[in-house]
């Protein structure tokens, strides 16, 4: 029996992907928001971690590899729900060490092969995402760098920043810096509007 913890901001999505999953004979779900107690998570056991990307409560890398470091189970693979034309979320997926990527437009027959795959220890693309996972290897931009970006694109304040992510403002305005100059942009704004464009953020 393969072990599920699916991870998605919103519950009516959330409970009705958990129901629709249990039905495989093979799988058992649980379900847990993006809000839930990282001490909850250390006593839930499971194989595959489905997180989705794209909801308001997305985490950034470090997020998404904190809750796989939080499952007890020391083989837990993290598969992506993303949606195609945002190379950003997947260049973080990929960095937080994802297995599985599957666009939130599939078939429920995709996410449950990419589940088996993920949960025996192999890598599970869906197609239509591969174009984006090659865009987003060649994106210039850090992991750490999209996080700050993605929240800067939010409205955020460098100290709301420094806040979320746990660096100094100091930090902060150097990561704006280099996003500047590898974007190639005027500003901080311009930097946001180009990487919007591009579908990093």
């Amino acid at each position: 029996m393969i072990q599920v913890l699916l991870v998605h901001h919103f519950g009516l999505l959330r409970s009705g992907l958990a129901a629709l999953l249990n039905d495989a004979p093979d799988l058992e779900v649980r379900d847990v928001p993006w809000s839930s107690d990282p001490g909850r998570l250390r006593v839930l056991r499971a194989d595959v971690c489905v997180v989705d990307m794209d909801g308001p409560g997305a985490p950034d890398t470090a997020g998404m590899t904190e809750l796989c470091r939080h499952m007890t189970s020391a083989k837990c693979g993290l598969l992506v729900l993303a949606t195609p034309g945002r190379p950003g979320a997947l260049r973080r997926a990929y960095d937080a060490q994802a297995l599985g990527f599957v666009n939130k437009d599939a078939t429920p027959q995709k996410l449950l092969e990419g589940i088996r795959n993920v949960a025996a220890g192999k890598r599970y693309v869906d197609e239509s995402l591969a174009h984006d996972l090659l865009r987003a290897a060649d994106m210039p931009l850090t992991a750490r760098e999209l996080s700050v970006l993605s929240l800067a694109a939010r409205g955020a304040t460098v100290s709301e920043i420094a806040g979320r992510l746990h660096l100094s403002h100091g930090t902060i305005r150097n990561y704006m810096s280099a996003i500047t100059r590898k974007t190639g942009a005027r500003n901080r704004i311009d930097a946001i509007r180009i990487s919007q464009g591009a579908g990093w953020v």
